[in-house]
């Protein structure tokens, strides 16, 4: 129970990789502050919900405001939410573009910059879930890649500029099967023949990446900021090795 009494903000917490992430905290006795457009049927133990949409500017005091007056703390900061639409980059509408970059990247800024005193008071930190697509190319998700990469910066930047008071990390997420994966991937069948080829043989867990957000929310491990942290499985086998035993079979 490392987290007992601790208060953790987890945006976009009540489903997917954010509903592991507040489980997997919420059983090492923490109270767990949630948001989103719409609240989850069920909640973990020790969570309480705030409907509201990040990518308002003025969301951000709402929440820290609301996590401070629920339990008068604020320990964590895991900057979740997030996600965009695959679209042709020829065909993505500025509006599209602008709300991609304002979940993924303005909204943890916004946070952050709210969650600031409150989290130098407690001596805590700042997990941003970031995407393999910030670290490489990111077709036909422009605007989120470059926003995952943009959280990045974000959290070395900051990370230098409020040590020693606040630990700032992210994670590098690879690709997690989640209850929206079926659909993403293709059926049973795509997402059978996904984990086929990847180096562990499957997808990650949202139960994954919480053990990461613990092990870097973890208050010992002081030193520990500015870290980005691959959490992939060994990462996407690069497609000019499937090119290429391709080509050695027509050749």
């Amino acid at each position: 129970m490392k987290f007992k009494d601790k208060t953790i903000i987890v945006t976009g917490g009540g489903r997917g990789i954010g509903r592991g992430i507040s489980e997997g905290f919420a059983a090492q006795g923490a109270n767990i502050i949630i948001c989103g457009r719409r609240k989850p049927e069920t909640l973990p133990v020790n969570t309480q919900f705030i409907p509201l949409d990040i990518r308002d500017a003025e969301s951000a005091k709402s929440l820290i405001g609301f996590a401070l007056e629920k339990t008068g703390r604020v320990d964590c900061l895991i900057n979740n939410a997030g996600g965009g639409p695959p679209v042709a980059s020829k065909d993505a509408s500025p509006n599209l573009t602008q709300k991609v970059i304002a979940l993924n990247l303005l909204a943890p800024i916004n946070l952050a910059q709210a969650a600031y005193e409150p989290l130098k008071a407690s001596g805590g930190s700042i997990v941003n879930i970031s995407s393999v697509s910030a670290t490489r190319s990111s077709p036909g998700s422009v605007a989120y890649g470059a926003a995952k990469a943009g959280l990045l910066n974000v959290t070395t930047s900051l990370a230098m500029e409020w040590a020693p008071d606040i630990r700032v990390n992210a994670i590098i997420v690879g690709l997690v099967k989640t209850e929206a994966s079926t659909d993403h991937y293709g059926g049973k069948k795509g997402m059978a023949h996904l984990a086929s080829n990847l180096p562990m043989g499957r997808m990650g867990a949202p139960e994954d990446i919480a053990k990461a957000c613990l092990f870097l929310a973890e208050p010992s491990n002081s030193y520990i900021s500015g870290a980005c942290l691959e959490v992939f499985g060994g990462g996407e086998p690069p497609s000019f090795l499937k090119i290429a035993e391709e080509a050695h079979k027509l050749g």
